[in-house]
């Protein structure tokens, strides 16, 4: 069976929706690549590097694998030192209607996750100094932020506080960076932090779970549960669903 795609997307409280995704699939072959980008800021040309290249990682990713495709993008952030250019964090999956096998590759905190058929687990991980410091981080961290007088907590809570800046992102990665897997979920979806951030582990799980026959459904259910913060702020939000069916089941 070919792959069922699905895509829904809502802008947040800023002017323009910076996200992007995009789906290919390669004529003549049982490829069908998904590509999410979410760029960083809110400006006009943020939102057209974004739309270019998710394109980019598609077509690319569906011909020659994802990593390929992450770093195709990632040429249109490269610039000469010093020089500041529209950048974004993205994530691919390539899926073959054949084998059922999706390839996954990532760069950022947009996020895959796959749903097993019993539960969803998350399948990438974000690339955020919050990551870095859970993993490497000691006991105290002391935090400089503008307009704040210097904070010191917790390493916990100085990851929460860190989840929000990226290790990574298209313009910083590079083949040693950019991590690629093989997973065989049969449903396989791609979101943007807008999406993750504002929405619980268990909220997501539960409407993978109500809605995993319904690609379509479940997508704009991803993106239509992500919430507000304290302030009123809600981020772009953006999802990307795909059933793998394989021919040999």
């Amino acid at each position: 069976m070919p792959v069922i795609t699905a895509i829904a997307t809502r802008r947040g409280t800023r002017p323009r929706n910076a996200d992007t995704a995009a789906i290919h699939v390669l004529p003549g072959t049982p490829m069908t690549a998904a590509a999410l980008v979410d760029g960083i800021g809110n400006t006009e040309s943020a939102v057209e590097f974004s739309r270019v290249a998710a394109q980019v990682a598609a077509r690319v990713g569906a011909r020659k694998g994802p990593l390929l495709g992450i770093l195709a993008a990632a040429e249109m952030a490269a610039a000469p030192p010093g020089v500041q250019v529209d950048d974004g964090v993205a994530v691919l999956a390539v899926s073959s209607e054949e084998s059922g096998i999706t390839q996954i590759a990532w760069t950022g905190d947009a996020r895959i996750y796959g749903w097993t058929g019993t539960q969803l687990i998350q399948r990438s991980t974000d690339q955020t100094m919050g990551t870095w410091l859970r993993a490497w981080g000691g006991t105290a961290v002391t935090l400089h932020r503008d307009n704040r007088p210097d904070e010191t907590v917790d390493a916990d809570t100085a990851a929460v506080v860190l989840d929000d800046l990226a290790r990574a992102a298209l313009g910083r990665c590079s083949i040693a960076t950019v991590p690629l897997a093989f997973i065989t979920d049969p449903v396989v979806i791609l979101t943007s932090d807008g999406v993750h951030a504002q929405t619980t582990h268990a909220e997501l799980e539960a409407l993978a779970r109500e809605h995993a026959d319904d690609p379509q459904a479940l997508a704009d259910a991803l993106v239509g549960a992500a919430r507000s913060d304290a302030d009123g702020y809600r981020d772009d939000a953006t999802a990307i669903v795909l059933a793998v069916t394989p021919a040999t089941r």
